[in-house]
């Protein structure tokens, strides 16, 4: 049961719109399921005699004596609207038990407490099987306004209740920092022009994908500009600076900020994470390509011992930086697996942010990590798989970092997350581990291995060795061994990184730890090498920002 607080000023407009037929004459048998008053609340309705203006002029009654005494002037944003929707799936509600959630919602958001006989007028109108509206009128007989602080998490809150006693789907209690949801005409309007998704749902996705690869905000607004989409600053009265932004489709006329497409998308806490990232810091080519997924790799496994530090701010940061990591992974590595790592992405949007506020310095290793992935080369083999498969172990510790805290909508996103990256990543790997199976060398060397790995983890060598992926360990374990690795002293090492208990496949996870190994042999050969040369230092060409994934909207599609 999902509830949407908001104010106006306008009673006459809201009731139009009430017993209206709808945007699209979806409203069928508008009528009064509850009010303050049910006798002295005229129904358009049920009763043919009863006026809009009527019902209007009843609902302002206090308001209209608190204009007079404030000289001919209404109360700001007087009028409180509260839709009250069941979840897809749910029974339809009788109109007494809409009566009923009416009741308790005004009464858990200050409306009208309960046994008030001051309190605000309200009515709560039924024109569909699975919701109704609740409007009223925020100043009490008293004159005075009544107390709505954190009215919309009151209700959510009361909802929770509803639910459990009425039988009806259990929805995931919020903390106020979920992105606001499309409105019934925003959706209506992406219905007309054939889109899929809304604007506002368009422009979010594509803003997080760029913030997730630029260095500083002006970069941020110039790649947005790049990709059609209309970005326009806002500059302060006071200072003479920019302050805040909004955006607006290709070829659209309504614009939205920042914050309005989601909390951490506001131009504050876009500067927190992108003010110390220097445009020249941006990432050069390096000697050796495969740096940048090394390096992603040990950061997130790295930040998966942050989750367990206790830290709560720190952690925060982490989660928050797994989402740009999730966006520049989907977009470097191609493939049938990529519209997983997207879907991924988009669910962990949710995940990366919750009511602890985040410590993004500490976070900057991983941040500055997943920044490179936007321009790593989309090398073949298992390099790009290991960084997903470690993308996918913290994404399941991130559920459980959320399930600890009570988060629940963060612990369903970063589910859901985990969900599309193990599809990903099975897509992705198993094509690989077949291979490096076909591979696998001769039964003498696979022998020895099998020694190996019992001196060098006894504790898990029975689990390992009757792994499905263990011939494909045994492939990379000769290659790791020809690179100038002693094999015995990389499984200790990579086993020693993170506990082998829970792993369902451990033979899997050595193998993309070791996969993910620098050649020793060729790192010595290039050292030579430029002892030889001298110290010459090549510079390098300046990375240019890549494309956004999903491209921009060509005539306003997607």
């Amino acid at each position: 049961m999902v509830p949407d607080v908001s104010t106006g000023s306008s009673t006459l407009g809201l009731i139009n719109y009430l017993y209206g037929k709808g945007r699209r004459e979806e409203h069928t048998d508008p009528h009064i399921v509850a009010a303050w008053d049910m006798a002295g609340a005229p129904d358009p309705g049920r009763d043919p005699n009863a006026t809009y203006t009527q019902l209007a002029k009843r609902l302002d009654h206090h308001v209209d004596l608190r204009t007079r005494e404030l000289g001919g002037k209404k109360p700001p944003q007087h009028v409180w609207h509260c839709p009250v929707r069941t979840a897809p799936g749910d029974r339809y509600l009788t109109d007494a038990e809409w009566a009923e959630v009416a009741h308790r919602v005004v009464a858990a958001t200050g409306i009208a407490p309960e046994g008030d006989e001051k309190a605000c007028r309200w009515i709560a109108v039924r024109h569909a099987d699975d919701h109704i509206h609740i409007l009223a009128t925020t100043v009490r007989a008293d004159g005075r306004r009544p107390r709505t602080n954190r009215d919309g998490w009151r209700a959510q809150k009361e909802c929770r209740k509803i639910e459990a006693e009425f039988g009806l789907r259990r929805l995931k209690s919020g903390d106020l920092t979920a992105p606001k949801t499309p409105t019934g005409a925003e959706r209506a309007k992406a219905e007309r022009q054939g889109q899929d998704v809304t604007a506002r749902e368009w422009l979010r996705d594509q803003a997080y994908a760029v913030a997730a690869s630029v260095h500083s905000i002006d970069e941020y607004f110039t790649v947005l500009g790049s990709l059609g989409i209309q970005v326009k600053p806002r500059i302060s009265t006071k200072t003479g600076e920019v302050d805040g932004y909004s955006l607006a489709a290709p070829g659209d006329t309504i614009g939205y900020g920042g914050s309005k497409l989601a909390p951490d998308l506001s131009y504050n806490r876009l500067t927190e994470r992108l003010l110390t990232q220097e445009v020249a810091d941006r990432p050069q080519q390096v000697a050796d390509p495969a740096d940048s997924w090394r390096r992603a790799e040990i950061a997130l496994r790295t930040a998966g011992t942050v989750l367990d530090a206790g830290d709560d701010a720190v952690a925060q940061g982490h989660l928050d930086a797994l989402g740009d990591t999730l966006h520049n992974l989907a977009r470097t590595t191609p493939g049938p697996h990529q519209p997983e790592l997207q879907a991924a992405a988009r669910a962990f949007n949710r995940a990366r942010r919750s009511a602890v506020r985040a410590d993004h310095q500490a976070a900057n290793g991983l941040r500055q990590a997943a920044k490179e992935l936007a321009y790593a080369p989309n090398i073949p083999g298992g390099l790009a798989i290991a960084v997903v498969f470690a993308a996918l172990h913290l994404a399941r510790a991130a559920t459980k970092w959320h399930e600890q805290r009570g988060h629940e909508q963060q612990a369903a996103a970063a589910e859901e997350a985990f969900r599309h990256l193990q599809q990903g990543y099975r897509q992705a790997a198993e094509p690989v581990l077949a291979d490096l199976c076909r591979r696998a060398p001769g039964p003498q060397t696979a022998e020895r291995f099998k020694d190996t790995v019992r001196q060098a983890i006894p504790d898990h060598a029975d689990r390992i060795l009757a792994d499905p992926a263990w011939p494909a360990l045994t492939t990379t374990l000769a290659r790791a061994e020809t690179a100038g690795h002693n094999p015995r002293h990389l499984l200790a090492e990579v086993a020693a990184r993170r506990e082998l208990d829970s792993a369902e496949h451990p033979a899997e996870v050595l193998n993309w730890r070791i996969a993910i190994q620098p050649n020793k042999r060729r790192a010595a050969a290039t050292l030579r090498s430029s002892h030889t040369r001298g110290n010459y230092r090549a510079t390098a060409p300046t990375a240019t920002t890549p494309p956004i994934a999903n491209g921009h909207r060509q005539g306003h599609r997607r």
